[in-house]
């Protein structure tokens, strides 16, 4: 009993006094070479390799029209336009094995989001390392998809209250169910390949809002990561180039395809070169880069993304589908094929100390690269799906400590003119968002 005690006693203690427990990107590995992971190895025999960590994110939100639909933390409810919510509450349970010579060896991951809407998964992986090489590792499971920057880095951690409308349609939660390699030099090598990660990984594709997979169809998902390096004096850059190859299964006889016929562009019913069961595509071509400049006070930052491809979902959503929707007859409907293009750019700047920061955010989707303005709805197909958005984000963040930080934000939010009832011009739907964020 005493010693059950003990146990759980230094386990508590360790909780509290770690100051970098949680990784800032999703598929972290804990690096043995770093002080936490020093003082974590040297307390293996006692605490059983177990780490704690975890974050809740309670916020008050303003819109400014009652009703407003977004992606700052879901849609406001027909007649609301302020909300106290907690939009995020994670704990994260890590389990770290290494060698006598403190090499990785298995990692496993559980990682959970409670909110007042329910509990939910978030991460639920296993990871192992080859020590013959000491280049490649296996991870499986529930997991982030390794694509881009902005997916994987870890909403504790991000600046802005929230990932793009492009990264939430696209990618939902982030992850999936799957499996995934990745190479990397040995961490004792100076090498030029020494700043590069090689990620490759097949999945479900549905993500994990999805309640099973639905198609015999996977998304091959690959990445190469240049890590951080210095570049300059006080100057690091960061990047990387992304690519999705999936598809979703196709459940009717028809599928919509874009198409221009005697100078009108609209969706076009393809019922000759597609059959039921037939892949439709979903590719993602992507690319990322960073810059960090370090000075005694603080540091700047500059980061963008930019991605583009083909998407096939449904003619109301562009939203990768989590589900096979049916009609009112209980009949599947027709998918809807879209190219697609989106980024965004953040710049970042540290002001009197690294305690304060303010920052500012453009992102934008274009779900249907094909189609713009007023020819949207104007004796044609479209819909609110292929409406192109603009959101210009700006905002401060007060970080008090490792355990609590302050972001302060508003979200202005632009539409295209169209001619489809509703968006003849800009929606009323920029937010406002107060977020207070406890860690340990």
């Amino acid at each position: 009993m005493k010693s059950l005690v003990f146990r759980l006693l230094a386990i508590f203690i360790l909780v509290i006094v770690t100051k970098t427990a949680d990784a800032q990107f999703l598929m972290d590995k804990l690096d043995t070479t770093k002080e936490l992971a020093i003082g974590y190895r040297d307390n293996q025999p006692k605490l059983d390799h177990i780490r704690i960590s975890g974050y809740i994110q309670p916020q008050f939100q303003v819109a400014s029209a009652k009703g407003a639909k977004g992606f700052s933390g879901g849609d406001f409810a027909p007649n609301v336009d302020n909300r106290f919510m907690l939009r995020r509450g994670r704990i994260k349970f890590e389990y770290m094995r290494t060698d006598k010579d403190h090499q990785s060896q298995v990692q496993f991951v559980f990682q959970f989001d409670g909110t007042e809407r329910g509990v939910f998964i978030r991460d639920f992986w296993g990871r192992v390392w080859e020590h013959k090489l000491n280049v490649f590792a296996l991870t499986t499971g529930m997991m982030a998809r390794p694509f881009g920057f902005e997916v994987n880095y870890s909403s504790g951690a991000r600046e802005a209250p929230e990932r793009g409308r492009m990264s939430q349609t696209l990618m939902k939660t982030e992850r999936d169910l799957g499996v995934m390699l990745s190479a990397e030099s040995p961490a004792k090598s100076h090498s030029f390949i020494n700043n590069f990660r090689i990620d490759a990984g097949l999945y479900n594709g549905q993500g994990v809002t999805a309640p099973n997979e639905y198609d015999n169809y996977k998304d091959l998902i690959t990445q190469l990561v240049w890590k951080p390096t210095l570049i300059a004096k006080h100057l690091y850059a960061a990047g990387g180039v992304s690519l999705l190859h999936g598809g979703i299964g196709q459940t009717v006889k028809v599928a919509y395809r874009m198409t221009e016929k005697n100078g009108t562009i609209d969706f076009a019913a393809d019922s000759l070169t597609t059959r039921v069961g037939d892949k439709l595509p979903r590719n993602y071509y992507g690319a990322n880069l960073r810059f960090r400049y370090m000075t005694s006070w603080g540091a700047t930052e500059l980061r963008g993304e930019y991605w583009s491809g083909t998407q096939t979902a449904y003619q109301g959503t562009s939203e990768t589908p989590g589900t096979q929707p049916l009609d009112n007859v209980g009949k599947f409907i027709p998918m809807y094929i879209r190219p697609f293009s989106g980024g965004f750019v953040v710049f970042l700047q540290n002001i009197v100390n690294t305690k304060h920061q303010v920052g500012v955010k453009y992102d934008w989707y274009d779900p249907n690269t094909k189609v713009a303005g007023k020819e949207l709805g104007l004796n044609n197909s479209f819909t609110q799906a292929d409406i192109k958005y603009g959101t210009l984000g700006f905002g401060y963040i007060y970080t008090m400590s490792y355990n609590f930080k302050v972001t302060l934000w508003y979200d202005r939010v632009n539409n295209e003119i169209t001619s489809i009832p509703g968006y003849e011009k800009d929606v009323d739907d920029n937010v406002f968002t107060c977020r207070l964020q406890f860690t340990f």
